[in-house]
């Protein structure tokens, strides 16, 4: 017997902003969030200088206390989360302090500012600037468990730090801890501060964009013109729930959670594997016990690097057979990394919710070598449907799938 694992509360932070009428009003205005950073010009060597950061919202005056060992993406993390537990009605719950719940929460690092003191040490041998908490803030698993002190959560903590599926697998192993009756709620998703060093990462492999003249028209998912990612920042928090557990209590259910695939390549570090990202989606549409004829959207990766768009989209259409709808945020905020798969997650829950699905930004002239998709531009589309499909693939080859059902009781 397993559990029907419903989404009760919503919450992200993005260059758009953070409620969904805001990064709505901008998604259909058709602009991104990208401007080139001047504070990178200190790098001689890196190609790109452009990314998506967050640069206007406020962060609630919490006691130094209780945000002593958080940097920015615990911080990120935990103000996503706030917002989605007020929203649940779990804030100030019983619930959340006795063990019913949770966390399933990554990012791809933690913050990079320690990482400077701990090399001087190594090149030095000086400990200036080293704190208590300096590990604490750098650590893979900071989010999680910065956010298990803060809220004061005794249920299990599952960190997932797998760089671009980060998220999307908080998502997916939240919703198979409450499936099979480990946990009643969990606290899912993903966060990432911006740093020039993830730049660097990507600006090595060649896969950034270096349209630093022209950040309004970059990136460019699935475009023939595409020349490469843009990096961001933010977060995203959905809280699920067992549905009984969310009946009884009296919550608004805003979604459910249906449907979960992830593997991985086994082949390359870097370069995705068409075939295993099909298996993924498939595996997503077997738990669900759906067809793919049911999927009425799907939410792209989509990061506009060469192989990763044409091996994604191929999959798509081996999968649906179809040309199924399809489009990809990451053109409004850039690739958030650790976030996208949860930020993703929620923002294609409020598309479906008011029948309205944005558009690829900056897609003129799709790539023939992509799949025979649906690509939606323009003006973004109307659709009503009860089924849609977030896809996130990372580095080591992580595959993942979510679907999400529309529930209107």
């Amino acid at each position: 017997m397993t559990a029907r694992v419903v989404v009760t509360g919503m919450s992200g932070i993005t260059a758009f902003g953070s409620d969904w009428q805001t990064i709505k009003s901008l998604l259909q205005k058709g602009n991104n969030a990208v401007r080139y950073m001047n504070e990178w010009d200190i790098s001689d060597d890196l190609r790109t200088r452009l990314a998506a950061p967050v640069e206007n919202y406020e962060f609630p005056k919490f006691p130094r206390k209780k945000i002593r060992s958080m940097g920015r993406v615990s911080l990120l993390a935990t103000c996503s989360t706030q917002q989605a537990l007020l929203q649940s009605g779990l804030l100030e719950s019983k619930f959340l302090t006795d063990g019913t719940t949770g966390i399933a929460y990554g990012s791809s690092s933690g913050s990079t500012a320690p990482i400077k003191v701990f090399s001087n040490m190594m090149q030095t041998g000086s400990m200036t600037g080293f704190t208590s908490t300096s590990y604490v803030e750098m650590m893979s698993h900071t989010a999680p468990v910065n956010m298990g002190v803060f809220f004061g959560c005794r249920g299990r903590i599952i960190p997932t730090s797998s760089a671009c599926t980060s998220g999307s697998q908080g998502i997916g192993y939240a919703y198979e801890a409450i499936k099979y009756g480990r946990q009643k709620i969990m606290i899912a998703g993903g966060a990432e501060e911006l740093c020039i060093t993830q730049a660097g990462v990507f600006d090595s492999l060649f896969a950034t964009s270096t349209k630093n003249d022209t950040p309004e028209l970059t990136p460019r998912p699935f475009d023939i013109g595409r020349d490469g990612l843009v990096i961001g920042e933010g977060a995203g928090t959905l809280i699920l729930e067992d549905y009984e557990f969310a009946k009884q209590r009296g919550a608004k259910i805003l979604a459910e959670v249906v449907g979960f695939g992830c593997n991985s390549d086994g082949a390359h570090v870097t370069q995705p594997q068409k075939e295993t990202m099909s298996i993924a989606m498939r595996q997503a549409l077997d738990d669900a016990n759906l067809s793919g004829d049911e999927i009425g959207y799907v939410s792209a990766h989509g990061t506009a690097t060469d192989r990763g768009d044409v091996a994604e989209t191929c999959a798509t259409y081996d999968v649906f057979n179809r040309a199924v709808p399809i489009s990809s945020l990451k053109s409004y905020f850039g690739h958030t990394l650790g976030a996208c798969g949860a930020i993703e997650a929620w923002l294609s829950i409020e598309m479906m919710h008011d029948g309205w699905f944005s558009p690829t930004a900056n897609l003129h002239s799709v790539d023939p070598e992509c799949g025979s998709l649906d690509y939606i531009t323009g003006n973004g589309r109307e659709i009503n449907c009860d089924f849609v499909m977030s896809n996130n693939f990372a580095f080591g080859g992580i595959n993942t799938s979510l679907i999400f059902k529309k529930v209107t009781d």
